[in-house]
């Protein structure tokens, strides 16, 4: 596919089957690796032809028809060939021809398609020689809404009147799309374009405002948004601008445009690229953002929501037994989509935290340069980052990485203690850690394991770092008093769970209460104890008298972390007859922090205060809580009047309480305030709450809602998925509509990682072992290629979730009953 100003992917054939030789591949712009920087010859195509940068043609206004368009491509054939073979999907060529330079044109007499492989290969009647040509194509291709390559995205203009623009997702795959051509040109000439990726470059017709300033080093830093909206985009353009100069002096590399730009799209589905080394990209991508964030905004705590966001995630999937390795080799283009995932992501991630924190930072900024500067547009390999960070470090990074990228799974740390005299010592032990249970497999993983030790006397400072190379090892603590406490993991930093003995768990327990444990190391503990339950090597019942030990709490990402632990819980337990109950355990965990923070904000307050308010507050909301429940009703009834309108941070938690022990007016009050918003952030927060209605006719009617054209196409996910995290039937009736509009919805998102999302949000709340039989079966007769990792995900969950209620439903029901006997009457 070729992008204005850059390499053509293409080629002649493959030297293995034929002619020609095995050539380097033409340089990679962003210099992370051959996959992840997205290499301009794709790693499936031969290499005996290759296109120059600098190609032009017109860019198209958007409308909705059938489009013509075509390139023309300065080309060096390497190898006599009569075949050149590119990338391509959806575009069908009418005419195609090569001309040598200096000589007559050859048209080309045959275009083999093979749609599967997303490749097609041009014939010519006579061999094409060595040397340089010009290579020209025609072709017809559709600008549809599909929200891949060159697309077609619905806005309304602040008149009310809906237009379309023509924007670019050119990640991944996807990049291989048409770029069609109209008779009415306006033609649209740009400075050319340096070498970079294919998934770097986007163009967008259409009518937009902006805002801009320049970095201190000089860039010019555009933010594009819908007309009438430029004030929208100013703190993002804040963000641009200060990220420059943080990246350029972190790595000690210049940023290597005079501009950047960036713009808001209404429809859009997010971007994933290519082949084996994806997760290096993505995964360093996800990692630096946040070292970005925290050193613009400190006071984030970003490092906290993390752990919460990125890191508790990628481990819930990677116990999984049908969780894959960080590198997967990728053999075919559906393939992509199955690993874009929180494996690549945000385990990728993680890892690179752990990475960071082993080598430290003054090595780690030193190896990265190094890295860049030699492989800057020049493709690249995950070893190759790892041979500069070796070399900057003197660590073993590759024999330590490698044990974390090319085997799945992570390893579960036992840990116990004895006294002896002033030394503590601890004994180690690692296993491969499994949702299923204890790890019973033949063969015996072993990760090299950095790990760090703390201990009460300065929780904030590691008092021992190791490298665990081995199954076992021992460790002595020296100095550390008997009522000390001990722990694992400083920072939760570690891509490991920890199982303490009791003795040691008991001993951190205060530590909880007190807040000495830093914040990040609570909420670690508390996850670690969760998945433990989870996987039925601990009792949940342990879990919940830990979480009892939080009431102390202050910090927004520990109380959210426990918040979505809780909604796991409940949604297992609304199988069972004691569903209200567990609501209970939720209300008198969340009352004496509701109480604390009240309604209002109050001076002082940051950020995270006021989105600790909404979580608490929706929880305590959605768990019946009278008072929360009446003040609700009646900031809700104000909002709507006009009297008082809610402030951003309360509506969330207001929509859902109200729509939760609401009825049909409810609903469609809060359906008339969808239609009226004017910021899709409105729009997105009532989306996400629709699902919260109780009543069976009610909730057809918002799953009807999600295929309307009143919701944008890649929110439809987030609606009934919000429908089927809603409720019991909820959920069955998601599926059922989910069973019954497949092949609209199949075909709404192309196949993308959405379907996959769709899928997940919608499944994996069930608890019943037949329900993964119905799942399996249902997608052997509907298949969904890209989305067949999920699939088996989802179906090993629900066989799980089942397998946790049936194991731990009674001793839980009857804790709660203990519970609530023990407690004074009100």
């Amino acid at each position: 596919m070729l992008i204005p100003g850059s390499l053509p992917e293409f080629s002649g054939p493959d030297p293995a089957q034929g002619p020609g030789f095995q050539d380097d591949p033409p340089p990679s712009p962003f210099p992370s690796n051959d996959s992840a920087a997205v290499t301009l010859f794709s790693p499936n195509l031969p290499r005996s032809c290759r296109g120059d940068p600098g190609s032009a043609f017109p860019i198209p206004l958007a409308r909705e028809t059938f489009e013509a368009g075509g390139f023309t491509a300065a080309v060096l054939v390497r190898q006599a060939t009569n075949q050149i073979v590119m990338n391509c999907a959806d575009i069908d060529i009418i005419t195609a021809s090569y001309a040598p330079e200096g000589d007559e044109e050859i048209h080309a007499t045959g275009f083999n398609y093979q749609n599967e492989d997303e490749k097609v290969t041009l014939s010519f009647p006579s061999t094409l020689q060595t040397g340089t040509g010009t290579l020209k194509i025609d072709f017809v291709g559709e600008l549809n809404d599909k929200m891949k390559g060159f697309y077609r995205s619905k806005y309304t203009t602040p008149t009310g009147e809906v237009r379309y623009a023509a924007v670019t997702q050119f990640e991944n795959v996807i990049d291989r799309k048409p770029y069609p051509d109209d008779e009415n040109l306006v033609e649209v000439k740009f400075a050319r374009t340096p070498v970079m990726s294919t998934y770097l470059v986007a163009f967008v017709v259409g009518e937009y405002d902006f805002v801009e300033t320049r970095s201190k080093d000089g860039v010019c830093v555009r933010v594009y948004t819908p007309v009438g909206k430029a004030e929208q985009g100013k703190f993002a353009l804040e963000v641009a601008a200060k990220t420059l100069p943080f990246y350029k002096d972190y790595f000690n590399v210049p940023y290597p445009l005079p501009k950047i730009d960036l713009i808001a799209i209404a429809d859009f589905a997010a971007g994933k690229e290519w082949w084996t080394h994806l997760w290096l990209n993505e995964g360093f991508a996800s990692w630096i953002e946040y070292l970005c964030v925290d050193h613009c905004f400190p006071e984030y705590d970003i490092w906290t929501q993390f752990v919460s966001a990125d890191y508790t995630r990628a481990q819930e999937l990677d116990a999984l037994d049908n969780s894959h390795p960080i590198e997967v080799n990728v053999g075919h283009p559906s393939e992509v989509d199955e690993i874009f995932d929180a494996i690549s992501y945000s385990k990728g991630a993680s890892v690179i935290r752990m990475l960071h924190d082993y080598i430290g930072d003054k090595d780690f900024k030193k190896g990265m340069n190094m890295y860049l500067t030699k492989f800057q547009q020049k493709n690249a390999a995950t070893e190759d980052l790892w041979e500069s960070l070796e070399n900057a470090s003197g660590k073993p990074i590759a024999a330590v990485m490698n044990t974390w990228t090319k085997q799945m799974g992570f390893p579960l740390i036992y840990v116990e203690a004895e006294q002896v005299e002033d030394d503590r010592v601890l004994r180690l032990s690692q296993k491969k850690f499994c949702a299923s249970g204890p790890y019973v497999g033949e063969d015996y993983p072993q990760w090299m394991v950095p790990i760090t030790i703390s201990t009460s006397e300065d929780p904030n400072q590691a008092k021992l770092k190791i490298l665990m190379e081995k199954p076992e090892m021992n460790v002595v603590l020296k100095n550390v008093k008997p009522d000390q406490w001990v722990k694992l993991n400083l920072g939760t930093v570690g891509f490991y769970r920890t199982q303490y003995s009791s003795a040691m768990l008991e001993s951190l327990l205060p530590g909880i209460r007190d807040l000495s444990l830093p914040p990040v190391d609570r909420l670690g503990l508390q996850n670690d104890l969760f998945s433990l339950a989870r996987a039925g090597i601990i009792s949940t019942v342990e879990v919940l008298k830990v979480m009892e030990a939080f009431v102390n709490e202050p910090n927004y990402t520990v109380w959210s972390d426990l918040s979505c632990n809780l909604g796991i819980l409940s949604t297992l337990l609304s199988h069972t007859d004691f569903y209200e109950e567990i609501q209970e355990f939720v209300k008198d965990v969340f009352s004496p922090i509701g109480e604390r923070l009240g309604w209002d904000p109050k001076p002082g307050e940051g950020h995270l205060d006021a989105l600790l308010r909404g979580l608490v507050l929706g929880k305590l909301g959605k768990a019946g809580h009278k008072a929360t429940l009446e003040e609700a009703r009646r900031r809700f009834k104000e909002h709507v009047e006009g009297k008082q309108i809610l402030s951003a941070d309360l509506r969330s938690p207001v929509y859902l309480t109200v729509l939760k022990h609401g009825d049909g007016t409810t609903l469609d009050v809060m359906l008339k305030l969808h239609k009226q918003a004017d910021m899709q952030e409105e729009k997105n927060r009532i989306e996400r709450v629709l699902g919260a209605t109780l009543s069976p006719e009610l909730i057809q009617k918002v799953l009807t809602f999600a295929l309307s054209e009143e919701v944008r196409p890649q929110d439809t996910v987030s609606v009934i998925g919000g429908v089927a995290g809603g409720s019991k039937h909820g959920r069955k009736a998601a599926w059922k509509f989910i069973k019954d509009n497949w092949e609209e919805l199949y075909n709404r998102y192309q196949g993308g990682f959405l379907i996959s999302r769709l899928i997940k949000l919608s499944v994996e709340g069930f608890a019943v072992d037949k329900m993964a039989g119905e799942v399996k079966a249902f997608f052997e007769s509907h298949p969904a290629p890209s989305a067949e990792r999920t699939i088996q995900q989802c179906c090993e969950n629900i066989l799980l979730n089942a397998a946790w209620l049936k194991r731990d439903a009674e001793s839980i029901h009857q804790y709660l009953l203990q519970r609530k006997a023990s407690l004074p009457s009100v």
